[in-house]
């Protein structure tokens, strides 16, 4: 076989290729048989072989390509990512289509279809080839996992058109459950660990740096938004488009009012079992284009989408036992085990119960029978006791007296529900203090379990012993050498210079979360002025009050504090002042919505903040200003039905003289 033959068969192989991939993963009909198509693999790779220099990035050979990476990049989304609110019955259904018809006329008729159990990801195509992909993360910075997705059968590495320029599409990474049950028969007879549900095994095998571990899994794809504009005005045609761009889809239904979504639900509800994916519920999208845009975006969840999710998943189990864990406050939580329950996918053995007034409440025993949920298909909670099964062999749940970690005497605050330890050197709390601090000062080398081997070191006994560490008692630690010692002794050394929120933030007072610490790092100023600190000039910094004050002032005047303010000094840490604060803004209230260019909405809000200004949650009649970004949410509706004046992000900047 000459050169020119050779590259016109592959070519031929390809084309092939690519239409019994498209009829076997989107149409679910192929013409040949998967062992048919396997050979036609088979003679493609060998050609390849013997013709390298015809090999191109989007043959079907390439789908495990590159050798497995040090970390992923990170990738910012064009169009963020956003969540979906959430309804759990039909009242709330029916009050999220009223809300919405009121808003908009053209939101007339809706788009159904399975809520997949899977992973998010966004795929981008340039000139119709595949060039990135990227997990959700936050919304707006996702992580780029291009080379595991190259794998996935069901995604095209070519677009069916040849469409030129930028195309994003955007789906579901998931498993079907009888792949899912052979994959874990599998790693049964291997003696390997099984996994928990099909969800697990899709975003832990995207998300591991190695591709031939994704290759190894079957995994598959839905789309269910075509990103960019290519003459769709309704969500069906979207769904149509991406079949014709090649992708497969979730079944869906075109609802023309709510009794068509209803009996959408009800029927995918009773078959949920049947199918052969796993889902958690419905999602219901306004099908014209422009009255979904239009509709725009609250939060973080866009207003014309939303999941109705099935009712959370309940089952009953046995309570086994009750055991308190310890926080960095010091306070302490009690955890149920229970017996192994299958639920919501996920095998469960322990459920929150929050605090003692919980247990109190529920009249919960040992021995109990009991009704698990997990709510929303996230957490296991213990919801109801069923006394009627009682046999008289339950035990009541005996509060601790002693902190179960250092042995210190147990005490209840007046007035505060939770149980405390009363030690304020307890070694859990000590624990939790230091990953605490280390959050705080953003040293992202020390995690849980290296904190751990250095306790047991002896090498940590509070945060500030953090900057005592030395290279080589570092690199003597298990998993470390020399080179991850050196790195992770050189990231504390940059960190060790902190601003004073930051700073007072990381000292894990009682009730001073990351806006409290702001606001005191901003009315104080220094952190020698914030130590003067009386309760009651503590008391005319914003949102303080009593509760909060007197935590700060026993802090404060606590051996403990004071002991530990002194080993910072002792280490070399540089508190920073605090930013002054302008008065510009002295005395405005503003309100900040949308999604801003140039900045973050946080940061937005500390700008005001130094420049004097105050901001809210909502707006009021006492509002001056509103901050408008892209896709505002209801705010900028208040503030237009209120008079209240909207600010353009430019001429927010022009206010802060920026």
């Amino acid at each position: 076989m000459t050169h020119s033959e050779a590259a016109s068969r592959i070519a031929k192989l390809r084309e092939a290729i690519s239409k019994y991939r498209y009829q076997y993963h989107v149409l679910n009909a192929a013409d040949i048989s998967e062992a048919a198509l396997d050979a036609l693999k088979h003679e493609l790779y060998q050609l390849e072989q013997e013709y390298p220099d015809l090999i191109t990035p989007e043959s079907p050979t390439q789908r495990v390509a590159g050798v497995a990476l040090a970390k992923f990049n990170k990738v910012t989304h064009v169009v963020p990512m956003l969540s979906m609110e959430d309804v759990f019955s039909t009242a709330e259904m029916g009050e999220w289509l009223a809300r919405i018809e009121k808003l908009s006329e053209a939101a007339q008729d809706y788009v159904v279809m399975p809520k997949i159990d899977g992973l998010a990801v966004s795929l981008v195509y340039v000139d119709g080839k595949l060039v990135s992909a990227a997990t959700r993360g936050d919304g707006r910075i996702g992580e780029d996992v291009t080379m595991n997705i190259r794998t996935i059968e069901s995604i095209p590495l070519e677009l069916r058109e040849p469409l030129a320029g930028r195309v994003e599409v955007r789906g579901e990474i998931y498993m079907r459950k009888d792949d899912f049950e052979q994959l874990n028969a599998a790693r049964k007879a291997a003696g390997e660990e099984l996994f928990a549900n099909p969800r697990n095994v899709s975003a832990g095998s995207i998300r591991q740096l190695d591709p031939a571990i994704a290759a190894s899994r079957p995994l598959r794809f839905f789309a269910w938004r075509l990103e960019s504009d290519l003459g769709q005005r309704t969500q069906v045609e979207n769904l149509k488009r991406c079949q014709e761009l090649g992708f497969a889809t979730p079944p869906f239904v075109h609802a023309k009012n709510f009794a068509d979504i209803k009996a959408y639900f009800a029927s995918l509800g009773a078959e949920r079992e049947s199918l052969d994916y796993w889902i958690d519920g419905v999602v219901v999208r306004v099908n014209n284009a422009q009255a979904y845009e239009s509709l725009g975006v609250v939060g973080k969840t866009p207003r014309g989408l939303v999941a109705w999710k099935f009712a959370p998943e309940e089952a009953t189990t046995k309570l086994e036992s009750v055991d308190w864990f310890v926080g960095r406050t010091g306070t302490l939580t009690p955890v149920a085990t229970v017996g192994a329950t299958f639920i919501a996918g996920t095998t469960v053995t322990h459920a929150t119960l929050h605090n003692a007034d919980e247990i109190a409440r529920l009249g919960l025993k040992l021995g109990d029978t009991v009704i698990l949920t997990k709510a929303g298909d996230i957490i296991p909670k213990i919801t109801k006791v069923l006394t009627e099964l009682r046999d008289g062999s339950e035990k009541a749940i005996e509060l601790p007296i002693n902190c179960p970690v250092c042995g210190s005497a147990v005490i209840r605050r007046s007035g505060e529900v939770a149980l405390m330890c009363s030690n304020k050197q307890c070694f859990a709390v000590a624990s939790e203090h230091i990953l605490h601090a280390a959050r705080a000062f953003g040293i992202d080398g020390l995690g849980g379990k290296i904190v751990e081997r250095l306790e047991e070191a002896g090498l940590l006994n509070s945060a500030p012993d953090i900057f005592r560490l030395s290279v080589d008692e570092i690199k003597n630690l298990e998993g470390f050498g020399e080179v991850s010692a050196n790195k992770l002794s050189e990231e504390i050394a940059r960190k060790k210079a902190i601003d004073l929120d930051a700073f007072i933030l990381s000292l894990s007072i009682r009730h001073v979360g990351e806006e409290t610490a702001f606001a005191l790092a901003a009315h104080f100023g220094t952190l020698a002025s914030f130590i003067a600190a009386d309760k009651n000039r503590l008391l005319t910094v914003p949102d303080v009050g009593e509760t909060v004050a007197d935590a700060i002032i026993e802090f404060l005047h606590s051996e403990h504090g004071q002991k530990l303010l002194a080993e910072y000094q002792e280490v070399g840490v540089e508190v920073k002042e605090a930013k002054k604060i302008e008065q510009k803004l002295a005395g405005q209230k503003f309100v900040v919505t949308g999604t801003l260019a140039t900045m973050g909405r946080e940061d937005a809000k500390d700008r005001i903040r130094l420049a004097g200004g105050s901001v809210a949650g909502s707006v009021s009649k006492n509002t001056n200003y509103v901050v408008v970004g892209d896709n505002p949410g209801s705010k900028a509706d208040d503030a237009t039905q209120l008079g209240v004046p909207i600010l353009s992000e430019a001429e927010f900047l022009r206010i802060l003289g920026e």
